[in-house]
């Protein structure tokens, strides 16, 4: 069947995805609030028979800090900048807070949702294009990913790289690993994969003003585009981005750019996938599960007009591969 698809993929980190970058007394509120969000999410989701990719780092399996220490690879990046890895923080840290590092019970109510699809973020949060990691590394830390997965029944077939720094020398690494899918970045130089020095502040105000006003395109695509070699490029369209008082006023604006991708795609037969973290809806969860719900009645709506259909990252690889 022809038909229009709905993907969401979401980014699941806690503080693993921001300790290089904030302090987590800073950041704490956010990651308080995921343990609110993520329940809601899967909510509506279900209510919805919305399917959905939770992208996990893998240390979000582990109980506590031994078990995250017994869990990590032996090989460890060697970034030129030592903050990026975790390693030290991790084993420096002897009384690391279960609430903003590991999140078992999460990940188990996760997979237990009808619809929803654990996938893997690394294990590490690991960056594939700062100076000093190597392709041996990254080896090492998906295949630890996927044991920590795999010891609690999981089986990780899509991917999402950290910080979307998807590095096509990695893909072979993946295939080795039965990683099917994995999110690729947005066409054009706003969003193009980078080092954290290449996400200047010219890129990041174009992202900004290109959440409100359509200054690159819709970035949907069809079916067929998606072809060659496993594992499958499965390209964002758009990221939600976060509820923000001082923006509020903008808000029609924000939900109209997303709105009109998803019946763009609906109309042309095309993949419109959206992404986001659960700490993004950590604080002011109320106002962005009000926008989400407004983003699913658009769904909804496309559903029943056009036949637009929900399919994960996975089944949509499964899907290219079908046809």
């Amino acid at each position: 069947m022809n038909a229009g698809t709905f993907t969401i993929s979401i980014d699941f980190e806690l503080y693993w995805g921001v300790r290089d970058t904030c302090r987590l007394d800073a950041f704490r509120a956010r990651l308080d609030g995921v343990r609110q969000a993520v329940p809601r999410m899967l909510n509506l989701f279900e209510r919805h028979r919305l399917h959905a990719t939770w992208a996990t780092v893998g240390l979000l399996f582990c109980r506590d800090r031994d078990a995250a220490l017994l869990a990590a690879p032996s090989e460890r990046p060697g970034y030129a900048n030592r903050s990026l890895c975790p390693y030290r923080y991790l084993e420096q840290s002897a009384d690391l807070d279960g609430r903003y590092h590991f999140a078992p019970d999460l990940v188990e109510l996760i997979a237990a949702t009808p619809g929803q699809e654990v996938a893997s973020h690394t294990f590490s949060h690991y960056y594939c294009r700062e100076a000093g990691q190597t392709v041996a590394a990254f080896r090492a830390d998906l295949a630890a990913a996927v044991r920590v997965a795999a010891a609690r029944g999981i089986v990780l077939r899509s991917l999402v790289f950290p910080r979307n720094q998807w590095n096509p020398g990695y893909l072979e690494v993946l295939a080795e690993h039965g990683i099917t899918a994995y999110r690729g970045n947005e066409h054009g130089w706003l969003y193009a994969a980078t080092d954290h020095v290449g996400q200047n502040a010219v890129r990041r105000m174009g992202r900004l003003l290109d959440s409100y006003v359509n200054l690159s395109g819709h970035h949907t695509y069809t079916l067929e585009s998606r072809t060659g070699r496993l594992p499958l490029d499965v390209p964002a369209s758009r990221f939600l981005r976060p509820y923000d008082p001082r923006l509020a006023w903008l808000d029609g604006m924000r939900l109209r750019r997303i709105t009109r991708a998803m019946r763009h795609a609906a109309r042309r037969h095309e993949v419109f996938h959206l992404w986001w973290h659960p700490h993004n809806f950590g604080v002011d969860t109320d106002q962005n599960m009000g926008f989400l719900e407004r983003v699913i009645e658009e769904f909804e709506h496309l559903r029943q007009q056009d036949g637009m259909r929900s399919l994960g990252m996975t089944e949509l690889a499964d899907a290219v591969a079908a046809r």
